[in-house]
């Protein structure tokens, strides 16, 4: 670990009604001990999220709670933390997850990114508390992405599986940002960490990804996860093509993120399809497709799709690659 990453990392929690959850994720953030900071942004929650969090204290005086009284969105919670707060690292950690002891060292031991990731555990929510000993060791295999290798990871490809590297928490350094004036897109509440990462590697960020795994990502039947409106989706293609109206992006780069769009607008036009259908009944969905040719073709391979869903072995669901132990992780790996 360099020297200069000691007690360095900021942890940002934006949470809403997460009062049975944080707890875990603040204390978790708290033990390690490169941390000097622990933000948490209660987003307008109606439950006791901010208390919670709070009785998670350790009384060493680096946690802060900030509440806003309506909620504004990850994005906006997220970035308000990066204004009010100080330390060179930043990490993202949502309020219903926890990082492993440790998690901190193998992400600091070279100082050659902008960026950097480790795996990622799904644990179920009963075996939280013996996640720790059930955790597999990987080496770190250290390897680094560019913006056509993670763009290309977030785009569904139908009856193949893969890996969603968008999932990723990377550790990010606070200089990098300012230096170009990143963060989060406020508009955006599906995608925006996809976002921001591209727009970082669209300025050449040091993007490294390290298979040792110190994230905790936690599955829940009653998760919200996944779920997202509409416009959501439309705001997502929209940011896609500000990317691509802001110039500056090589052939390739510019591509992908063509893909990305055109897959996220092809979602879209499904969607909006299918909302049009359940609030005015077929004619009118099908009038919707007809006054939109373009959109027919992302419409029809949809409901195929969903058709023939049962038929199909795989799909789009982000991989969960079987360790040794019972749990289940983002990037393939062998353990040591």
């Amino acid at each position: 670990m360099t020297d200069s990453a000691e007690n360095n990392v900021c942890v940002i929690i934006a949470a809403k009604n997460a009062s049975d959850t944080i707890g875990l994720a603040v204390a978790s953030a708290l033990r390690e001990p490169e941390v000097a900071e622990v933000v948490v942004i209660d987003d307008g929650s109606t439950d006791s999220t901010a208390a919670s969090a709070n009785l998670a204290d350790d009384g060493s005086g680096r946690l802060s709670i900030h509440e806003f009284e309506k909620n504004r969105g990850p994005a906006a919670a997220r970035n308000h933390a990066i204004e009010v707060s100080r330390a060179p690292l930043i990490s993202i950690l949502d309020a219903d997850d926890f990082f492993f002891p440790g998690r901190f060292r193998p992400l600091l031991a070279a100082d050659d990114w902008d960026f950097v990731a480790d795996n990622i555990a799904f644990v179920n929510a009963d075996t939280v508390p013996d996640a720790a000993t059930m955790l597999d060791h990987f080496d770190p295999k250290p390897r680094f992405l560019d913006l056509v290798a993670f763009v290309e990871g977030n785009i569904s490809k139908r009856g193949v599986r893969r890996g969603e590297i968008g999932f990723l928490k990377p550790l990010m350094r606070r200089s990098f940002l300012d230096a170009h004036g990143l963060r989060y897109n406020e508009a955006l509440r599906l995608g925006e960490d996809y976002d921001l990462y591209v727009r970082a590697l669209a300025k050449a960020a040091r993007y490294k990804v390290i298979h040792s795994c110190g994230y905790a990502a936690v599955v829940r039947s009653n998760s919200l996860s996944g779920r997202h409106r509409t416009e959501d989706l439309h705001r997502l293609y929209e940011a896609d093509r500000a990317i691509l109206a802001g110039g500056g992006l090589s052939t390739a780069d510019a591509a992908a993120i063509r893909r990305h769009e055109q897959h996220v607008r092809s979602r879209y036009e499904l969607r909006r399809f299918l909302d049009i259908k359940g609030q005015s009944g077929l004619a009118a969905a099908a009038s919707y497709a007809l006054g939109n040719p373009t959109a027919i073709p992302a419409i029809a391979g949809g409901i195929l799709a969903d058709k023939t869903e049962r038929f199909r072995k795989g799909g789009s669901a982000p991989i969960a690659h079987s360790g040794t132990n019972g749990l289940r992780y983002l990037l393939q790996a062998a353990p040591e």
